[in-house]
């Protein structure tokens, strides 16, 4: 008999919050937490940029998966 009442008494109080849980805003997202995809010009593989190898060409700044692409990318265009 008392499960029945703390189950009754834990759903009355569920129903109660649950209009203010639904209310709440979402906390704002940082905004340098927001890391974009960069495409590797040689196996053409999309790379999160914060990880990416990077290369500069000719004053632009090139993103790879890996050394080894990056590596090629240059034997390519030497």
């Amino acid at each position: 008999m008392r499960a029945i009442l703390i189950l009754a008494w834990l759903a009355a109080l569920a129903l109660l919050f649950l209009p203010w849980l639904k209310r709440r805003p979402l906390p704002p997202r940082p905004r340098g937490a927001v890391d974009e995809l960069v495409k590797d010009p040689v196996c053409h593989t999309y790379v999160v940029r914060s990880r990416a190898v990077t290369r500069s060409d000719a004053g632009v700044l090139r993103y790879f998966c890996s050394a080894r692409c990056a590596d090629q990318y240059a034997l390519g265009r030497g």
